[in-house]
């Protein structure tokens, strides 16, 4: 029989977040992958935890993979540890578990500590509709075409950044969504935890006299979905009736709902759109 892979959430911060559960895997593996060994060694010596370490990293989350399925597939059970958080979220346990499912071996999640989510329930923002981000990328032409889609985006929005990047992360994020609501998040769980609610223009001001220090969760207002109809009716009254119907006719709609739809777009009765076409 496989091993087991088990996904093994590590506190962000407080030790007193480590579950029992947790404590306890890690005592009964055969071996712990964990993202930097130097960091963890200091956990597992806390929980007096003796399961012996190797490294598994993005920069070799490919080769050691397959060491680690190879040692499954002779029937040892991994944990797999981050230095913060649950694995695989922003994370190169992702690829191990796409290789475990691949092998047929079991794969398991001990729940725990989350930065993304525990930020979220702090940020007094919406908390039904959420999409996590993460970094941005470095890269500035997949940045753009990133934060070009976040400009429409009506959910809640999680950011990861670093206190070295953070003023220029708020610059692009006020160039592109405008000074929404934010809430800058930092040490979260640890004695200095700090939640800051305010919008992105007001933080960039305050970070002009104050240098940024820790690493930072960003929550960010989405769009809302009464602003995203003022400017698609601002859009479809730029145009010409002529133009709008033709935008609905290319789309395969027959003349009578596509004047329906131009109605509503623009906020009048299908009689009046009718009235303009025999007026011409």
């Amino acid at each position: 029989m496989p091993g087991t892979l088990y996904l093994c959430a590590t506190p962000i911060g407080n030790l007193g977040d480590m579950t029992p559960r947790v404590v306890e895997t890690l005592r009964d593996v055969d071996m712990i992958a964990a993202e930097d060994t130097r960091n963890s060694i200091k956990l597992l010596n806390h929980f007096d935890i003796r399961t012996s370490m190797t490294s598994y990293h993005e920069y070799n989350k490919i080769e050691k993979a397959e060491y680690l399925v190879e040692q499954m597939r002779q029937g040892k059970d991994v944990a797999l540890i981050t230095d913060a958080g649950t694995p695989a979220i922003s994370d190169p346990g992702e690829v191990l578990v796409q290789k475990c499912y691949e092998a047929g071996i079991p794969v398991t999640s001990l729940p725990g500590a989350s930065a993304c989510i525990t930020a979220l329930t702090l940020s007094g923002l919406s908390t039904r509709r959420f999409c996590f981000e993460a970094f941005l990328p470095a890269d500035k032409k997949e940045k753009a075409a990133i934060l070009e889609e976040l400009k429409e985006e009506s959910r809640t929005i999680i950011l990861y950044e670093a206190p070295h990047r953070l003023v220029k992360t708020l610059q692009e994020l006020l160039e592109a969504l405008g000074s929404r609501r934010i809430t800058l998040c930092r040490e979260l769980t640890k004695k200095f935890e700090t939640v800051l609610p305010t919008t992105i223009e007001d933080a960039l001001l305050m970070y002009a006299d104050e240098e940024p220090r820790g690493e930072y969760v960003l929550v960010v207002e989405g769009k809302s979905l009464e602003q995203k109809k003022v400017e698609q009716r601002a859009a479809w009254q730029s145009m010409s009736i002529e133009e709008h119907m033709a935008c609905y006719e290319r789309d395969g709609i027959d003349e009578k709902q596509a004047m329906k739809l131009v109605a509503k777009d623009r906020g009048v009765s299908k009689r009046d759109i009718y009235q303009y076409f025999l007026s011409k």
